[in-house]
This record gives structure tokens, sequence and C-alpha cells, in this order.
């Protein structure tokens, strides 16, 4: 990812706190023919290594699973992003262009083998995607052979993360006038994710 100096963002925790927030990615590898993606739902293991590990499952009707093991591949996880006019800089010699925060992660694919595993981690991601709903569901309340049916039917696997790359692009390459000037106008828009690049640009000033 093009990441200029000024929107690089290299702390891990930051990085990580984002990966958790917006945990909806695009798996990216390569057979002997193309370039295959898969939208996937992620969780994150900070612990696991130097940069944390990603583990996630996709449909074994899915083929990208078939020639993937032990390929580097890449998860782009994609957050609030945003329209800026040139018309909120009150000034000449500008043009348009786009506020957004993005995070790439590269690293080795490696399936999760076995039904025991398979399920662990099918039920750790339930609960947690479920974590917020006040009546959660619970996998454990099905019946143990659909389950077993179930597992069968997804290739689970982990990405072994050997390095990130976090783009806050956020306008901190204008001067804190014009930036304040900005954060007036996404404000004033009715979209969520307008407010939200307002409210890390904000951080991003406080910082």
């Amino acid at each position: 990812m093009y990441v200029p100096g000024a929107f690089d963002e290299k702390d891990l925790s930051v990085i990580h706190a984002f990966i958790r927030e917006y945990s909806f990615g695009l798996l990216v590898s390569q057979n002997s023919k193309t370039l295959l993606g898969t939208h996937l739902p992620f969780l994150l293991k900070e612990k696991n290594g130097t940069h944390g590990e990603l583990v996630s499952h996709m449909a074994k009707a899915n083929s990208q699973w078939e020639a993937i093991e032990g390929q580097e591949v890449m998860a782009v996880f994609q957050g609030p992003h945003a329209y800026i006019s040139p018309s909120w800089y009150e000034s000449t010699g500008v043009v348009p262009t786009w506020n957004y925060v993005a995070v790439h992660v590269y690293g080795t694919y490696r399936s999760i083998n076995g039904m025991k595993e398979t399920l662990e981690l099918l039920k750790e991601m339930t609960d947690t995607y479920e974590a917020s709903s006040p009546s959660p569901w619970k996998m454990e309340s099905q019946a143990a052979d659909f389950l077993g049916k179930m597992s069968q039917g997804v290739s689970a696997f982990k990405i072994e993360v050997s390095r990130l790359e976090g783009k806050w692009k956020l306008s901190q390459n204008h001067p804190k006038e014009r930036r304040e000037k900005v954060i007036r106008g996404l404000e004033k828009r009715s979209d969520a994710s307008s407010h939200e690049i307002a409210r890390l640009m904000r951080e991003k000033e406080m910082s």
C-alpha cells in the first residue's frame, strides 16, 4: 500500500484496535491462474507472534482455500472514509481528495485441521460477534451431529502475521487551520462515515 510518511500509522496497539473494530476484511491470495479474494470476518489473536495472528474460515465450496497453504496472503481492512471538498479550504490552487483509514495485513496462511479445532474456532467467532446481543445465540445449543456436519463444510485457517501497514489519511499534510475547516465541513454532513472521519481527525489533533 502506498503510505506517505504523514499518513503512516506505526502504533501496533492502534492498528490492532482498528482491526478489532473493522474486522470484516478481504482476504487476497493467488493461484496459478489468477488473483482471488473473499470477504470474511476475522478474529485477531494479539498475543500470538510478534505482530499478532488472524483467524477465520471460509466455505469449502470456495476454491480459494484449495491452493493457498503456506502462501503469503494479504488481508485488507477498510475503515471510515469521506470525500473532502476543496471548497472547505477557502483557498485557491487546491483539489478534491478523500480521507480514509485502512490497514493491510500480510502473513502466511496456515490451515486449521480437525473437527475439534474447527468447532472451537467457530464457537469463539460466534461468541465474539454475539457478545453485544441482549440474548446471545450459543452454538452449543445446536445438536452435536449438526455441528459436526457444518464443520465439515468449512475450511478454518490462521494467518501468521509478518507485517502490517496502517494508513490514516486525515489531512495531516495540510495546515492546522485548514484541517479545522475540513472537520467542520465533515461534521455538517449527515452520514456516519463523515462524522467518524471528523472524530479521528480531532483525535489526531490531540495526539
